[in-house]
């Protein structure tokens, strides 16, 4: 296995640093940041990405919650993770372990990507039972069609590859590489989190875990359980996410009885670092019962049914970034 990132020395400027421990649970050895007092809510991030990816929104959360938010297995600054806990049932059930080490048992769950569908998995299979779960861009749906049909064996096929993540690494050497990948996700975030996202990319330990859940990834088992999902469930998608349609949301909530969709303009699929104020403030509001507060400029809710089966699927200018000033929601 590659080297994998040093945090003394690629974690020396980390954002929310001094909040970072290492725990040995489930055979695993865990980068994970906690901080703040209050009911214990835990943060997923995505495939490819770390707990840098709740710079912002940890801190604005954690004046009024315990915050825990672990790099996934193998991502980050943790260490090596096994072939079976890079899938989503032995990732579940490694965060469970983590989990039971810190002695925590999270009230409210956030999960971004592919981390929303760690959380609906561990909620489904009682390894969590927070009173609220938020996915935000959640990445719930299978691939549809011929791309689910090719996506998981070339994703497959890469994996197995040892090169392949060495070279994807060396390209990201280029910072036009990834600039290029942080602009398909419809987002302009700061330099700060681009940098970080590039410390990532050259890492090729960090690229091998994360083909290696792409490979291992199956959605069909968790859509089939979506109905058993216990708790209060939010869905925010950003309108202009390029990565995973904002549609999804929409087919994620019919099968989740009671879930609530919130359609974020302007904000892409790295919605949560554009703007954590409002993420913090939404989700403290739905936490918390009461109403949520959206003005024009930020999106609407949609109720499940009626106005929301007539949404219209997302137009080709959500790829483009620069076009998203000018996005109306759908009437």
């Amino acid at each position: 296995m590659s080297r994998r990132l040093d945090f003394e020395r690629e974690g020396r400027d980390w954002p929310n640093r001094t909040h970072s421990r290492f725990v040995e649970a489930g055979g695993l050895r865990w980068h994970v940041q906690i901080m703040g007092e209050g009911p214990v809510a835990l943060l997923l991030h995505g495939t490819g990405a770390s707990v840098h990816s709740w710079r912002g929104l940890a801190p604005l959360l954690a004046r009024r919650f315990t915050v825990i938010a672990p790099d996934l297995p193998g991502h980050g600054f943790n260490g090596d993770a096994g072939h079976a806990q890079l899938s989503l049932p032995g990732m579940s059930e490694a965060i469970a372990a983590l989990l039971a080490e810190l002695g925590v048992k999270p009230e409210l769950a956030i999960g971004h990507s592919a981390g929303a569908a760690v959380l609906l998995r561990m909620a489904i299979d009682g390894l969590i039972a927070p009173r609220q779960i938020v996915a935000i861009n959640g990445a719930i749906e299978p691939f549809g069609g011929l791309a689910g049909q090719i996506f998981a064996p070339i994703a497959r096929m890469l994996a197995l590859w040892p090169a392949v993540p060495s070279v994807f690494a060396w390209r990201a050497s280029d910072p036009n590489v990834v600039g290029d990948l942080l602009r398909r996700t419809g987002s302009r975030i700061d330099a700060e989190g681009a940098a970080q996202y590039g410390v990532l990319a050259r890492n090729p330990a960090h690229v091998g875990a994360a083909l290696g859940m792409m490979a291992n990834w199956d959605l069909h088992g968790l859509q089939r359980d979506l109905a058993r999902t216990p708790g209060r469930v939010m869905l925010m998608a950003g309108a202009m996410d390029a990565m995973v349609p904002p549609t999804d949301a929409l087919a994620t909530q019919a099968r989740i009885p009671g879930a609530r969709v919130v359609r974020l303009k302007a904000l892409g699929h790295l919605a949560h670092e554009e703007r954590p104020d409002l993420f913090a403030r939404l989700i403290e509001d739905s936490f918390e019962g009461r109403e949520l507060s959206l003005q024009a400029a930020e999106g609407r809710e949609i109720a499940s049914g009626g106005a929301a089966s007539r949404i219209r699927p997302p137009s080709q200018h959500t790829l483009r970034p620069a076009a998203r000033g000018a996005l109306q929601e759908p009437r």
